[in-house]
C-alpha cells in the first residue's frame, strides 16, 4: 500500500499538496491534483458542504448557501445565492441544463440553468437531499424527488402545476439519494429501498449492517455502476445489489423486479464515497488512527482506494492517503466522492479543500519510472507511445539515461546506448565524447563511434587514437584497421607513431600500423618496406590492389625468402612488369631461389626461359634431381653434350642413360644399365623403347652368362624377340631360377597371342561383310531422273521432249547418266559397262545400275 508523505509546511491546512506517496515499487494507479483558481478563493472564505459533476461543469455548495458553477479548472462561471443557510444537495439532469438544490432551511428550487421554468417550495423541516430525473428536459419527464423526513416525488401535472406524492416515511430521514433511469435508491436510518418509477413499486430494502453508527455521522453512500446495478457503501460495509427481472411464473403480487446482492464484503475503514471504475471500485474512507504518545484517537489523512471486488471479499489495487486542507476536524460526513463518467475522473470534496483524482496516462507513468531510476523501462515506454506522449521527449529520457549509467560506473552500457539514442545528431554525439573524456572514459566509447553518417570532426577520432596510443597499441591498431582513413588527420597520426617508434623500434604493432596509415595516405612505398621487413602476410596484396611491381625490382630477393611460392607466382602472373631477365639477374647470387623461380617457369612453358635451360641443367643438379631427368626429357633447348658431362661428373645413372640414348648411343647406355644399374627390367623396358634388333641381341649376349638376368628377358622378350633364339644360347647344365614358370609363361603369351590373332580375323570377316551388305542395299536404291539432268556423252536432256517416243536410259552408281546409244558397244569377253567419265575398273562405283527403257 502507497502512502502519501505529508509535509509540513506552515500549517497542514495551508499545505498545497495535493498526494504524496511513500517510497514504492509498486506504482500509483492514480494521480492528484488540487482544484484551483476560484475554488480556492471560495473556500477561504466558505467551505464545501456538497457537489455534482457534469461532463461540461462541476456545481459546488457551501456552507453560506451559496451555489457556483465551475469549469473544470475550477474557474467560476455561474453564482446562485440559494439559502443562508447550508446546502445540503445538488442535482443535475443528463443534459446540465436542469438543476436542483436544497438547503438546511428546507427550501427546494428546481430550475433551468439557461430557461425560465422554476420550481420554489420551502418546507418546514431540512431537506436532505435531492434528485432530479435524469432526463428532466423532456416534457414527460419532469420529476424529482426530495427527502427529509419522508421522501416525497414532485411530478408536473398537465396544467403545468407540480403535485408531490409520498414513496416513503416513517424510518426517519432520507440521507442519500441516486436516481438512474426508472430506478430511484434512497438511504435512511434503517436501509436502502429502490423504487421503480415506472411501475409504482418499491422492489427491495437492504438493511444496514451496523446499526451502532451513527447514520447522521456515518451517512450511506449511494452509487449507480449502470442502469442495474447500485454499489451501497454504509460504515466500514459494501454491498454490490443487482436489478433483475422476476420471472412471469414467480411474480404473483411481487415486483416485476427484485434485487440480488452478488458481492459484500468489509473494509478496514468508514466509507464517506464511492465511484465505479471499469470493473473496479474506487473508495473514499475516513480513517481515525490510535495516538502512540496520548492512546488517543484522531483524524487521519482520508485515504483513497482502487479495489477489486470479490463475491466475499475484495482485493486492493492501490491505495493513497490524501493531504486535504483540515482533514484533522473532519468527519467522515465531511467527505464526498463524485466522478465524471467520460472522463474518468474523481473528485474528493471535503468543507477546505477540492481534490481531483485521474488515472495516469503514459506521461505519468515515464515520470514514475524516472523519478524510479528505471530509465530503461521509461526509454522504452516513450519509444512504444511516442505518439500519445505529450510531457517527455525520447532524446531527453535517453540523455537522463546514458547520465544515470554514467553515474553508476557503467561505462561501456552507456556508451552503447549512445548508439540508439544518439543517432545522427553529430553535435550530440561530440558532447557526449567530451563527457566521456572528463572521466577518463575515451576507450569505452570508441568502439561506437559513428563512422559514416554522420561523421564527427577530426579532432574527435584523433583525441581517441591518442588516448589508445599512450597506452594500449593493440587498441590503436584495431581501431585504425576499422575506422575509414578519411575520418582523422592521417599526417597528425603518422607523426605520432613515429614518435613512439623512436621510443620502441620494433614494436611490430606499431610497425604494421604504421605500414596501414602509409598505404591510406598513399605512400605505398613506405608501406611495402615495413610489410617486407614484418614478413606480412598482406605484402603481396599490397602489391597487387596499388600496382607496386616499380617499387619491388630491387626486392624480389626479400619477396622471396618471405614467402618463395606467392612471390614467383605473382612474378610470373606480371611478366610485362617484371621481366624474366631481371628476376633471374636479381637472383644471381642466390642460385636456390633462381632454381625455384626458373622451375616454375618451365612447368608453366617450356620455350618461355629456353635461353636460361642449360643454366637450369646445373641448378636442378644442385638443388632439385628428381626433376633433372623431366627436365631433360620436356626441354628441346638445352644442349644435350652439356647435360651429359654434368650428369656424368655427378654419376647420374638415370640421367646419362637418357641422354646416352637421345644422342643415338644406345649401346652404350643399355651397357650402362647393366652394368651400372644391373638392372634386367630396366634393360628390357629400354629396349622396348628403341625397338632395336641389334639392342636385343647386345642384352642377350650380355645375359646368357646371367641366370637372372636370363629368367628376366624369358619372363618379358616374348612378345617383342621369338624366345627360341633365347633358349638355344642357354648352356646345357646352367641353373636358371624359375625356368618352368618362365617357359610356361612364353607359352601362355603364345596362346595369347594366337587367340588375338583368330578374335581379330573373326572381327574383320564380320565388318567385312557387314560393309558388304550396306554397300549392296545402298547400290539397289532408285536412282531420280527428272527433265534437268543430261548426257554425259551428247549433254542433251536425258529424257526426250516428246514423252510418248521410245527411249532408253543408262544411269551409273556415280551418278553420271547416258542415253544408250551414246555409250559404246559392250564386247562378248567383258559385258559390264562402265562410266566413261569416271573409267572406273572392274566393279566399282561407276558399274552400270539401272537401265531404263520405254
Amino acid at each position: 500500500m502507497a502512502e502519501a508523505e505529508e509535509q509540513e509546511n506552515g500549517s497542514l491546512e495551508e499545505s498545497t499538496d495535493e498526494s504524496e506517496e511513500e517510497e514504492s515499487e509498486e506504482e500509483p494507479k492514480l494521480k492528484y491534483e488540487r482544484l484551483s483558481n476560484g475554488v480556492t478563493e471560495i473556500l477561504q472564505k466558505d467551505a464545501a458542504s456538497c457537489m455534482t459533476v457534469h461532463d461540461k461543469f462541476l456545481a459546488l455548495g457551501t456552507h453560506y448557501g451559496k451555489v457556483y458553477l465551475l469549469d473544470v479548472q475550477g474557474n467560476i462561471t455561474q453564482k446562485f445565492d440559494i439559502s443562508p443557510v447550508k446546502i445540503n444537495q445538488i442535482s443535475l439532469d443528463e443534459s446540465g441544463e436542469h438543476m436542483g438544490v436544497c438547503s438546511e432551511d428546507g427550501k427546494v428550487q428546481v430550475f433551468g440553468l439557461y430557461s425560465g421554468e422554476e420550481f420554489h417550495e420551502t418546507f418546514d423541516c431540512p431537506i436532505k437531499i435531492i434528485a432530479v430525473h435524469p432526463h428532466f428536459v423532456r416534457s414527460s419527464c419532469k420529476q424529482f424527488v426530495t427527502g427529509g423526513k419522508k421522501l416525497l416525488l414532485f411530478e408536473r401535472s398537465w396544467m403545468s402545476r407540480w403535485k408531490s406524492s409520498v414513496l416513503h416515511e416513517g424510518e426517519g430521514n432520507i440521507r442519500s439519494v441516486k436516481w438512474r433511469g426508472h430506478l430511484i435508491a434512497w438511504a435512511n436510518n434503517m436501509g436502502v429501498k429502490i423504487f421503480d418509477i415506472t411501475s409504482k413499486q418499491r422492489i427491495t430494502n437492504v438493511p444496514r449492517d451496523d446499526i451502532s453508527l451513527r447514520p447522521d455521522m456515518y451517512p450511506c453512500s449511494l452509487c449507480w455502476k449502470d442502469s442495474v446495478t447500485l454499489i451501497i457503501g454504509w460504515g466500514p460495509s459494501v454491498k454490490i445489489c443487482s436489478v433483475k427481472e422476476r420471472h412471469a411464473s414467480e411474480m404473483r403480487d411481487l415486483p416485476s423486479r427484485y434485487v440480488e446482492i452478488v458481492s459484500q464484503f468489509e473494509t478496514e475503514f468508514y466509507i464517506s464515497g464511492l465511484a465505479p471504475l471499469c470493473d473496479q471500485l474506487v473508495v473514499l474512507s475516513y480513517v481515525k488512527e490510535v495516538s502512540e504518545k496520548t492512546e488517543r484517537e484522531y483524524c487521519a489523512r482520508p485515504r483513497l482506494d482502487i479495489i477489486q471486488p470479490l463475491s466475499e471479499t475484495c482485493e486492493e489495487i492501490s491505495s493513497d492517503a490524501l493531504t486535504v486542507r483540515g482533514f484533522q476536524e473532519n468527519e467522515c460526513r465531511d467527505y464526498h466522492l463524485e466522478y465524471s463518467e467520460g472522463e474518468s475522473l474523481f473528485y474528493i470534496v471535503s468543507p477546505r479543500d477540492v481534490v481531483v483524482a485521474k488515472e495516469r496516462d503514459q506521461d505519468d507513468h515515464i515520470d514514475w519510472l524516472l523519478e524510479k531510476k528505471k530509465y530503461e523501462e521509461a526509454l522504452m515506454a516513450a519509444e512504444i507511445s511516442q505518439k500519445n506522449i505529450k510531457r517527455h521527449k525520447i532524446l531527453d529520457i535517453g540523455l537522463a539515461y546514458i547520465n544515470h549509467l554514467v553515474e553508476k560506473g557503467e561505462y561501456d552500457i552507456a556508451a552503447r546506448k549512445c548508439q540508439k539514442i544518439l543517432g545522427k545528431n553529430a553535435a550530440l554525439w561530440e558532447y557526449e565524447v567530451y563527457k566521456f573524456k572528463e572521466i577518463g572514459q575515451l576507450k569505452a566509447i570508441s568502439p561506437y563511434l559513428p563512422r559514416g553518417d554522420p561523421v564527427l570532426k577530426p579532432l574527435i577520432y584523433e583525441m581517441i587514437l591518442h588516448e589508445f596510443l599512450e597506452s594500449d597499441y593493440e587498441g590503436f591498431a584495431t581501431l585504425i584497421r576499422e575506422w575509414p582513413g578519411d575520418l582523422y588527420n592521417n599526417s597528425v597520426i603518422v607523426q605520432a607513431v613515429r614518435d613512439h617508434l623512436k621510443k620502441d623500434s620494433q614494436n611490430r604493432t606499431l610497425l604494421k600500423t604504421l605500414a596501414e596509415l602509409y598505404t591510406y595516405d598513399k605512400n605505398y612505398g613506405n608501406a611495402l618496406e615495413i610489410y617486407l621487413t614484418l614478413r606480412h602476410k598482406d605484402v603481396f596484396q599490397l602489391i597487387h590492389k596499388h600496382n607496386l611491381f616499380s617499387s619491388i625490382k630491387d626486392k624480389i630477393v626479400l619477396l622471396m625468402d618471405f614467402d618463395s611460392e606467392k612471390a614467383v607466382d605473382m612474378l610470373l602472373d606480371n611478366e610485362d612488369k617484371i621481366s624474366i631477365k631481371k628476376v633471374v639477374e636479381e637472383l644471381e647470387d642466390r642460385p636456390e631461389l633462381q632454381h625455384v623461380y626458373l622451375h616454375k617457369l618451365f612447368k608453366r612453358d617450356h620455350h618461355k626461359g629456353q635461353r636460361y635451360h642449360e643454366k637450369q641443367i646445373s641448378l636442378y643438379a644442385e638443388f632439385d634431381r628428381p626433376n633433372l631427368l623431366p627436365f631433360l626429357r620436356d626441354s628441346i633447348h638445352c644442349p644435350l653434350e652439356k647435360a651429359l658431362e654434368i650428369c656424368q661428373q655427378r654419376n647420374f645413372v638415370e640421367e646419362t642413360v637418357y641422354l646416352l640414348s637421345r644422342m643415338g648411343n644406345s649401346r652404350s647406355a643399355l651397357k650402362m644399365i647393366m652394368e651400372e644399374l644391373h638392372d634386367v627390367d630396366k634393360a628390357i623396358d629400354f629396349a622396348k623403347e628403341q625397338d632395336d634388333g641389334e639392342l636385343w641381341e647386345d642384352l642377350i649376349l650380355y645375359s646368357i652368362d646371367k641366370p637372372p638376368f636370363i629368367t628376366g628377358l624369358l619372363n618379358n622378350i616374348g612378345t617383342h624377340v621369338d624366345p627360341i633364339l633365347l633358349i638355344h644360347r642357354i648352356k646345357e647344365g646352367m641353373e636358371i631360377p624359375n625356368l618352368r614358370d618362365s617357359l610356361v609363361k612364353i607359352l601362355q603369351d603364345y596362346n595369347l597371342q594366337i587367340l588375338l590373332r583368330e578374335g581379330c580375323k573373326k572381327i574383320l570377316v564380320a565388318d567385312s561383310l557387314s560393309l558388304l551388305k550396306k554397300m549392296h542395299r545402298t547400290q539397289m536404291k532408285g536412282i531420280l531422273v527428272d527433265e534437268e539432268d543430261i548426257c554425259e556423252s551428247c549433254l542433251s536432256p536425258i529424257l526426250p521432249s516428246d514423252a510418248a517416243k521410245p527411249f532408253s536410259v543408262v544411269v551409273f552408281h556415280c551418278r553420271h547418266m547416258f542415253h544408250k546409244e551414246c555409250l559404246p558397244m559392250t564386247s562378248m569377253s567383258s559385258p559390264v559397262q562402265f562410266c566413261n567419265i569416271c573409267s572406273a575398273k572392274h566393279r566399282g562405283p561407276g558399274s552400270a545400275i539401272l537401265e531404263m527403257k520405254k
